[in-house]
């Protein structure tokens, strides 16, 4: 079952090395995102998921020790998805390797850990019964939710200006605040891909696995610095 979730973005530039010299314009990103994952080692859950979009769903979970890199951003830096004596040869996707730097921030040790790169063209109802055979493979289950917003928020964004984007993630800023399942579900997938929001399906998931759970969220942080939305929510 399904006890906490903690929802972050996923821009490597999170991560203050990769970032550089524009990384204080994160700090209140960054801080919201280590108290959202405060709220999962709060829960004492048995098993903790970290659940981010991937290009390729991958051949299944990474299992605990998998390792990420940013070197492809051209910063000298791995990071792992908790300790293991054997990592897993599969490499993270940059969403989970954004993922295993927040937990690296937070010493996590609260529980055994794993991650699953999410296709982002998964369909609504693939993405929710992901999510229900997450919540259903332990007693006390959290999620830690990688995702960005719509890219689309100013003319210098990723993917231009789209007057759309707005109101796109005020919604998922709404449905993330209130722990509104009914509305991450619903969210349109042809418009989160045109407003290249990669998030989407992974919201879907948290969706899925929060079924009849009554998790109550808090929105922390919301904010398009760069013309992409950033969220930051916490469901316990």
């Amino acid at each position: 079952m399904l006890v906490a979730a903690a929802v972050c973005p996923c821009p490597p530039v999170l991560v203050p090395e990769v970032a550089s010299g524009a990384a204080p314009e994160l700090d209140g990103l960054r801080a919201a995102a280590l108290d959202a994952v405060g709220v999962l080692a709060a829960a004492r859950p048995d098993r903790l998921v970290v659940v981010g979009p991937a290009e390729q769903a991958g051949r299944g979970p990474h299992g605990q020790g998998a390792v990420g890199s940013f070197r492809g951003f051209g910063v000298d830096l791995d990071v792992s998805l908790g300790a293991s004596e054997t990592p897993p040869e599969r490499p993270l996707p940059p969403s989970l390797s954004v993922g295993a730097w927040l937990l690296a921030r937070t010493d996590w040790a609260d529980a055994p850990v794993e991650g699953l790169g999410v296709g982002e063209p998964l369909a609504a109802d693939r993405c929710a019964q992901v999510g229900r055979e997450i919540a259903a493979s332990a007693k006390r289950v959290a999620l830690l939710v990688m995702g960005d917003g719509s890219a689309c928020r100013t003319v210098k964004a990723p993917g231009y200006y789209d007057e759309r984007a707005e109101d796109f993630d005020a919604a998922v800023a709404r449905a993330l605040g209130a722990a509104d399942t009914e509305a991450l579900a619903g969210l349109d997938a042809e418009l989160a891909s045109e407003l290249k929001a990669s998030g989407r399906v992974c919201w879907q998931v948290l969706a899925g696995a929060a079924e009849g759970a009554g998790l109550r969220g808090e929105l922390l942080r919301e904010e398009a610095p760069y013309g992409v939305g950033y969220f930051v929510a916490a469901w316990s």
